[in-house]
Parts: C-alpha cells; structure tokens; sequence
C-alpha cells in the first residue's frame, strides 16, 4: 500500500478536509490533493509532513500554508542545493526523523514548523503513480486510510452493515447526504473503454462523459468502510494483453527535448498459458546463504541428510540439499556463501547436471559460520555485474537472519536498477532486524519474501518458491513499431528480459521527429515473446493525437526513468549534454532525480510565487521575508514497512510467530524418524530425477536390497525404473509430512515418462503391495 502521511509530536493535528481529484489513464494516476489539519489542543505543536515514495511514484508539487505563511518544496541542481544547505537552520530535525521514527523506507519530509492553537496548516501534493494490474485484469488506485478525515467530523446520517468488500455503485448516499469536508473525484481514461469499477466505498454511479465510453467520472460519497485503506479497481473492456497511452508534446518546449516530443507508455501483460508442453530451460537460479547461519559446519557429505533431518532447526544444509535437488536438467544455478566478506561455489553459474549436482552437495559442508560483519551490497553487485545467461531468467534465493542497518538505501538502488533483469524471493528469519528490506527486495522485482520462524519452514517455504520461480514466463520479449513515415522511437525504459505469470511490466518512449502526412494519426506497436518453444504475436493500434494535457503526466513518468537511465550509464561528453539537457526539463517538471535535490522556503504570502514548471528566482530566496527550511528526500530505519502493498503482512506474520511459540508442542519422533528416511531418499535422488537400485535405498525404504529385488514386476523393468517408481511412491505416501517433495515428485515423473518400455501400472501395483501402500495411477499425470 502506497501512502501518505502527516505527523506532529503529538496525534491531536487533526485532518478536517480533504479534496483529492483523481485522473486514471489506463495504469497511471495523476493525484492533486488538498488537506486540510487543525491543530485541536491548546499548545503549540511541532509539525512535519511525510509522504512515502515508492520507485513508481512521483512527488512534483509540494506547498503549505500556515496563516499569512507559505511553505514551498522545490528541485535545485544538487550542488546549488547543497550549498543552500549550509544556510537551513533545523536540519537536525530530519536526522532525529530519519533515526527516531519507526518508519521504514524513502520517503518526502518537509518540516513545517511550529502550529499554533487551534491554526490550520492546508497542504497541497500533487504525484503521478504507475497503478499496479491485479489478476483479474484491473488497475488498482489505492488511497490510505490516515488521509481520510476523522468520523467524528462526519456526521454520519444512516448505518449500514456489508458483508462485501466491494460494494454496488446503486449503495450510495442522496445528494443532501454528502459531506462538506470531503469532496474525492475520479476520472477515468482508457482508450479500450471503461467497463465498471469496484471501491469499498459508497460512491456516485459511473457517468460516462464519451458516447463510445472511454472516459467516464465517479465521485466518492462516504469513507471506506471499517476505516479501511480506500481501494479503487478499474476495469477496461477486453483483454491487456498490450496497452498503450500516447501523451503529446508541450507546445513551449523546442521539439527534440523529451518536454518538447510526445511519450508513449507501453504497458506489457502477456499471455501466458498454465501448462506449456515443452517449457524449454527454465533459468538461472542463484542460492544466497548468510553464513550466520552455519552454526553446524564441516559435516561430512554422507552425514548431510541424517543431520539436517535430525536437528531441523538449527541446520540449514536441509534446505540447500532439497533445493539442488529440486533443480530441472537444462537450468543453470550457482551457491553464495556471505558474511564479511563472500564466496562463490564457482566463478559463474554451471550448468545443472548429475556431476555439479554432486559437486555442490559436496560442498555444502565447507560453508563455514561468520557472525562478523555482512558484504550483502558487494555480493550483489558482483552478481549483477555478471551478464544474463540468454534464454535463463535470473533469480535469487537469499537466506538470513542478519541486521543490514548502514547499506539498506545502496541495496535498495542496486535492486531497483536492475529490477526488470532478476527476481528475489527472500528468506530473513523471524529475528532478522533488516525483514523490512528483503520485504522491499522482493516486492521491487515482483518476487516473494517469507518470514522463517525454523529450518524446517525455511525448506518448506523455499521449495514452495522453487515452484513458483519454476511457473511458465515469457521470455524473448520485444516491441515492434509501426509509424507514419517520419516518425521513430527512442526507448527509455526497455521491455524487461522477461515477464513471470501474473505479472505486467511498463516501458516508455519518446516520439520523435514530424510526421510527413498530417492526415495519418495512428501508430502501431507489435510485441512478440515466447513461453517455452511457442511463440505469441500482438499488435495493437493507438491514436497519436490524443487530448492535451496540461499536467503531463506521462512527462514525468519518462523523465523518472530517463534520469535514473542517465545516472547509471557512462559520463561522455555526449551524454553530459543530454544529461543537462534532461535535469534541466527535471527542474521545471518538478521530477527528483540523483542529479537534483529537494529545498524548501517558507515566505510571506504576499510575497509567494507559485507557477508550475518554472524555477524561482534565486533573489528571491535571499530576501527578508523568506527562509530556507528542512526538506529532503530521506531513507528512515525504523521498522514499520512504508514501501509496500500492505503493512498486513508485517501484522499477520508476528502473529503467526506468536502462535507457534504459544502452541510449541516436541517433536513428534515417529514424525522425525520419516522425515529422516525422507530425506536420505532424497539425497539419493538423480538429477534427471530418477533413482539407482542401491542397498542404500532399500535401507531408507525400510526394505532388504534382497526384498526390493525379488518384488521387481519382471526382468524386462530396468532395476533404476522399478526403484524409481518405488521412491515415488514412498515420499507420496508420505507427503503429508514431506511437504516439499511435490518438485522431487515431477522430476521422477517425467524421467519415467521418458521411458517408454516402463509398465507403470504393474510397477505401481507391485510397489503398493511392498510398501503396504495404496498410491492411485493419478501420480504419473503430477
């Protein structure tokens, strides 16, 4: 959940009103909001205003007024801003803020001073927001519940009870019934057509303002229900396969410059079927190992599986063991190993076969314990700096329970630049200090993060991950243009290397040059990408004379992405040209950048300028009736998520962890003692997935070799195809309590499926009768 904040020393600042005007495009929102706060106690109090910035949103107009006071933030080149730094009295303030406050993550904070009894502070801000696409194919808007005004300034006329989240346009409230101090509008855009919306809200029925119902208005008419974030789903007729919004060029711009060209957002959501028949190699998996978590090192490789099912809670070994083994044939993987410094098992990712397979079970007992220090930001960049194996995905699998307190923004940075290149599934323990970033970590590149409260979880959870990162994916992405005769291109965000199931991803691009024949307004974008060996082809057709826009939304969106572009790549002399070139369109947009720095000045009211897009003049900020004040871009360390969807899952998972210590119960041994055997069968699994009749075997079956042999259904099954089919249907029997098999489970499937001289019927019967079993037919269609 994106969100919004406004914080005094003390609650008693209260929000009395709230005007917000909404404009959704397709999947980006232009918010411009006016909030109201009275101070309701009788002291003076302390104010500073927070707003969190996640790297899909844009903050461009910030200013408040206090009495005859006017507070304005404003982007300055960063070395002119850091001299106007040694002249702000109060910055101290920010650094207690950024120790102090239990926040966590970047945020905008201005520090509005001293509010008098029972004054109004009034705050403007303005941002644009890439909207995320839920499952079901909206866009979601979501407004946070702090910002809505206290009920207690809302006389409510009527209750009502809901047993829905969502709630029918046609529950609203009559005209006379509406609030005074709360006036939200949305307007909605798309070129597919508006179909309906879902808010858990009352609010007035969908107007449509275009006969062919590409725009329409709604107007909100109650707080969400239950005091509940307010959440706006927006449904667009059809699929979204493709999307695309064109934006056109300020008219006071000069033509070349990003202001002074049209832009273009590009919004990719592929196709992707559940079950693809040859899904091809699926990637390039990278196991991030804190060493803190060795407490048990040098075990003998045979010793591997009866220690790490022996003592689940204390040996991670378990969890690297069912993972190698989980791997398909084809992929690539590498194991990493960090603490104050880190290691690699090999100089890059090896190919997945029965010898490396072998080779890094091998090794897992050379990880050695290191409670020192933690090189998490080197070890990532060493990574990132390796290139992307073609046609394998990269993603990370990190494992720890250390605190990362001085690198967390420089991690952060890492992840997001490279964001389009990788996902990270994250693994911090329940007593992990940094949960928070690896939380941002996975959420930034659409991954997963989980919260280990044992070993065992670890397993278990992480072969869940395994399975999901295993799920079909596009690849081999690429967009294909189609304008009128001299018009092209440049693309500033690239199309990602790849899009997972349920995903989107949104590129954008500047139009450039003038088309030859002004009667021809449309343009077409194609894009192609494969899901394993079958390939997928979409072309879709947009307008290139869209409806002004004044705000330039979209503007902004590319020129974020085109100064984040310019910070990471070289400095040549071409590329500082257009780098001033872009920070000085950042300056007018108001768009923050690693090139500028946030300064606000408080002034008289008669004395204010305010005008969009333009710098004021420097004099101006040297005269007597204004000063410069506290405002920046910062990083907090505190420990309430601000980045994310939801500060739910924070609440949910400590929960979850008092419980279990709450209901702790021992170690069931009969439990452990299958467990055991579960996981020798395991480590005697192939990499193909298939397994060697062995003495060994036998033994973690329960059985003699000499019993095994003699039930073989007869000589024409191959010894490894009968014990195959044996060891699959032993750790399905016991599935209830070996969770993650189901990856060992479809690897053995498919190799026996391969086989085609292999009865399956009478080896599963004949297994079922020496196990004392009964397993169904079903288990060959996993």
């Amino acid at each position: 959940q994106r969100g919004i904040w406004f914080f005094s020393s003390y609650p008693e600042v209260e929000l009395e009103t709230l005007t917000v005007n909404v404009t959704i495009q397709d999947f980006v929102a232009d918010v411009v909001s006016e909030l109201g706060f009275r101070n309701t106690q009788q002291v003076s109090k302390e104010t500073m205003f927070i707003f969190p910035v996640d790297s899909n949103t844009v903050v461009h107009t910030f200013y408040a007024t206090m009495g005859d006071a006017r507070i304005e933030a404003m982007l300055w080149e960063k070395e002119e801003a850091q001299q106007l730094y040694k002249a702000t009295s109060g910055t101290e303030n920010l650094k207690y803020l950024q120790d102090q406050w239990d926040l966590w993550g970047p945020v905008f904070a201005c520090f509005l001073g001293t509010l008098p009894p029972n004054r109004e502070v009034t705050i403007n801000l303005c941002y644009v927001q890439e909207l995320p696409l839920q499952p079901d194919g909206a866009a979601q808007f979501c407004w946070p519940q702090e910002l809505f005004p206290r009920r207690d300034y809302i006389s409510e006329v009527s209750s009502f009870t809901f047993s829905h989240f969502f709630l029918p346009a046609d529950w609203i409230l009559s005209g006379e019934e509406e609030f005074e101090n709360l006036r939200f509008s949305i307007c909605l855009k798309s070129a597919h057509g508006v179909s309906h919306i879902a808010m858990n809200s009352r609010y007035s029925p969908l107007q449509y303002t275009d006969p062919d119902q590409t725009s329409a208005e709604v107007s909100l008419k109650s707080l969400p229900w239950l005091q509940d974030n307010l959440n706006l789903l927006v449904y667009y007729r059809g699929l979204h396969t493709l999307s695309a919004v064109v934006e056109r060029r300020d008219a006071k711009a000069p033509p070349g410059s990003l202001l002074g060209d049209s832009v273009v957002m590009v919004t990719l959501k592929p196709n992707i079927p559940e079950i693809v028949p040859n899904p091809g190699q699926p990637g390039e998996f990278l196991f991030l190992m804190d060493r803190s978590l060795f407490q048990d090192a040098q075990v003998p490789p045979e010793e591997l599986p009866r220690l790490s099912c022996a003592h689940p809670s204390i040996c991670p070994q378990n969890t690297l063991l069912f993972l190698l083994k989980s791997l398909p044939l084809g992929c690539y993987f590498n194991i990493y190993s960090f603490g104050a410094t880190f290691k690699a098992f090999y100089p890059q990712s090896v190919e997945y076969t029965q010898e490396s397979m072998d080779n890094a079970v091998g090794r897992i007992s050379s990880i050695c314990p290191d409670l020192g220090g933690c090189d998490l930001l080197g070890l990532l960049r060493s990574i990132y700096s390796t290139p992307l194996l073609h046609g394998h995905p990269r993603q990370l699998f990190i494992f720890t329970q250390r605190e990362i307190s001085s690198e967390e923004e420089a991690i952060m940075a890492e992840v997001y630049r490279y964001r389009d290149h990788h996902r990270c599934f994250c693994f911090p323990t329940n007593s992990c200090d940094s949960f928070n970033l690896f939380q941002a970590m996975a959420l930034e590149t659409k991954g997963e993060c989980v919260c280990v409260h044992s070993r065992m979880d670890m397993t278990s959870e992480a072969v869940k991950c395994l399975q999901r990162a295993l799920q079909p994916m596009a690849s081999g992405i690429s967009l294909h243009w189609d304008l009128p005769r001299g018009l092209e291109v440049s693309t500033i965000r690239k199309a990602p290397e790849m899009i997972f199931q349920g995903h989107q991803s949104s590129i954008y691009a500047q139009i450039h040059g003038q088309a030859q024949d002004e009667e021809i307004d449309e343009g077409a974008v194609t894009l192609q990408y494969h899901v394993g060996s079958q390939p997928f082809n979409y072309t879709l057709r947009f307008s290139l004379s869209p409806s002004p826009d004044d705000r330039l939304p979209l503007h902004r969106m590319t020129m974020m992405h085109l100064l984040w572009k310019l910070a990471w790549e070289g400095t040549s002399r071409a590329e500082k040209d257009i780098r001033h070139s872009a920070v000085k369109s950042s300056l007018s947009l108001g768009v923050p950048s690693p090139f500028t720095s946030i300064v606000a000045i408080r002034m008289n009211q008669r004395d204010a300028w305010h005008c969009d897009s333009l710098l004021p003049d420097p004099s101006m900020l040297f005269s007597p009736s204004c000063n410069l004040i506290p405002c920046q871009l910062l990083w907090l360390r505190g420990f309430r998520p601000v980045w994310f969807k939801s500060t739910k899952f924070w609440v949910v998972q400590k929960c979850q962890f008092g419980l279990e210590m709450l209901g702790h119960k021992a170690p069931d041994t009969e439990a452990l003692t299958q467990l055991s055997a579960s996981c020798k069968v395991v480590a005697l699994q192939k990499a193909n997935g298939s397994w060697a009749l062995t003495t060994a075997l036998a033994s973690a079956l329960g059985l003699s070799k000499a019993d095994v042999e003699r039930q073989r259904p007869s000589e024409d099954v191959q010894p490894t195809a009968w014990a195959t089919v044996l060891a699959l249907v032993w750790l399905h029997q016991y599935k209830w309590r070996v969770s993650w098999s189901e990856l060992l489970e479809a690897k053995a499937c498919r190799w026996l499926r391969d086989q085609t001289e292999v009865q399956l019927d009478e080896c599963l019967e004949a297994a079922n009768s020496l196990l004392g079993c009964f397993v169904e037919p079903t288990i060959f269609r996993i």
